[in-house]
């Protein structure tokens, strides 16, 4: 069976290698000849984690090719899928591809798109001859562990009204089909707004653990412990329920404003949703607040950073709690040094010159007021803390993801703050 993804950008790249990883022939093509000749060299232009011994171990293998000649390839493959990072231009894309796709092609349609999406697109093919089965095929992905996503996913969400196309994908999927792992079928609809809803509900659930760590501080509890206790209980989980974590990452605000605009549209008040977002905007107030308390003040102090991307395991700065703390830091007369393992280029992009970058972390600490502990990364874990404690003007961390060891620090004589701790 010929497989083509078509896009050159961050969800096109992981769909081609994951789906030639499963031992199928997959050609990644796109208009983009830059890009294109990048990924074809194993040149990837973002961090995700395995995702390069992914693409280079496939291209080796002859499974994976890049190529930039669309209508040979949309007219080879018996699947297509649309992988492109925007919704914008998606729906000229799908017309202008089945145009050139053979009849009994499938169009599996895996960019994050508003609920119609994929009803128009058939009504256009259907009102053009066009016989090609859509689609809609949200992936649940997640910036840092995307891969593993990929490979080891909750369910598999297939929107469609052609049996064919479900059983066509269900042998693309074989190797998760055979372990388990559910599929489920619905209508276009269902599909999509499955996808804007699961972003939805999971930044409600960030955001309750974020405000019951606040309540946590009044009260003298440990909101770790909470965390814990709730996510043991069957009908909650615990993933996505660690406080201090914010939610960001490109395709999150952008759901988020889709599924807003769509209840706006339909009448619907959306009063959860609305809170949601309202106390993960007020967040970066919540820790400058910590901040500020552990410094006395904040114009003319010095605050080393550590983390910039969204979460560990990428590059990606897109929604960042560390980054919109940088700023808010900035804006309050505070001078920021900041390092990230993968993320800087990116964060130069959104922070410009007013934050200053450093090559590593004990650079950025070295005669700061405090430590601020921004993304979670592993490696934070083993810094030499003796040593930090001599570089800091003071020996303050604020940790804003609860990542480092309270007691052993505090224990060293460390002022620690986490969040939700007492």
């Amino acid at each position: 069976m010929q497989i083509a993804v078509y896009g050159s950008g961050y969800l096109a790249t992981i769909v081609s290698a994951c789906l030639a990883d499963f031992g199928t022939p997959v050609t990644c093509f796109d208009s983009d000849s830059d890009r294109i000749m990048e990924l074809a060299q194993g040149n990837i232009p973002f961090f995700e984690k395995n995702l390069k011994e992914v693409i280079r171990r496939n291209i080796r293998a002859g499974r994976l090719i890049y190529s930039t000649d669309i209508e040979a390839q949309a007219g080879r493959a018996k699947v297509i899928y649309l992988a492109e990072d925007t919704s914008r231009y998606v729906e000229d894309i799908a017309v202008k591809i089945a145009r050139m796709a053979a009849p009994d092609a499938v169009l599996v349609l895996c960019t994050p798109v508003p609920v119609g999406t994929a009803q128009r697109i058939a009504q256009h093919l259907k009102a053009n001859n066009g016989q090609q089965a859509i689609v809609s095929h949200p992936l649940f992905l997640t910036d840092g562990c995307a891969v593993e996503d990929f490979n080891w996913p909750d369910r598999i969400l297939l929107g469609t009204n052609s049996t064919n196309a479900v059983s066509v994908l269900k042998s693309i999927y074989r190797p998760l089909v055979m372990r388990g792992v559910p599929v489920i079928v619905t209508n276009f609809e269902t599909a999509e707004l499955v996808r804007e809803a699961s972003t939805a509900f999971v930044a409600t659930k960030i955001s309750f653990i974020n405000e019951l760590a606040s309540l946590c501080e009044h009260v003298k509890a440990d909101a770790v412990d909470l965390a814990l206790a709730l996510g043991l209980d069957k009908r909650i989980a615990p993933r996505c329920l660690q406080p201090g974590v914010g939610f960001g990452g490109a395709f999150v605000e952008a759901e988020m404003d889709s599924l807003a605009q769509l209840a706006t549209g339909s009448g619907v008040s959306l009063k959860i949703l609305s809170a949601a977002r309202e106390v993960n905007r007020n967040y970066s107030e919540r820790i400058v607040g910590k901040i500020a308390g552990a410094v006395d003040s904040l114009p003319g102090k010095e605050v080393g950073l550590l983390g910039l991307a969204f979460k560990p395991n990428t590059n990606s700065v897109a929604g960042s709690a560390s980054v919109m703390l940088a700023r808010t830091l900035t804006s309050k007369g505070a001078r920021v040094r900041a390092y990230d393992p993968v993320a800087i280029p990116d964060a130069q992009v959104e922070l410009s010159s007013t934050v200053r970058f450093c090559e590593n972390a004990y650079a950025a600490i070295e005669g700061s007021d405090a430590l601020v502990v921004g993304t979670g990364w592993p490696e934070f874990r083993a810094l030499d803390f003796d040593k930090i404690k001599r570089l800091l003007k003071r020996p303050i961390i604020v940790d804003t993801k609860n990542l480092l060891d309270a007691e052993r620090l505090r224990g060293m004589g460390f002022q620690y703050l986490g969040v939700g701790r007492a």
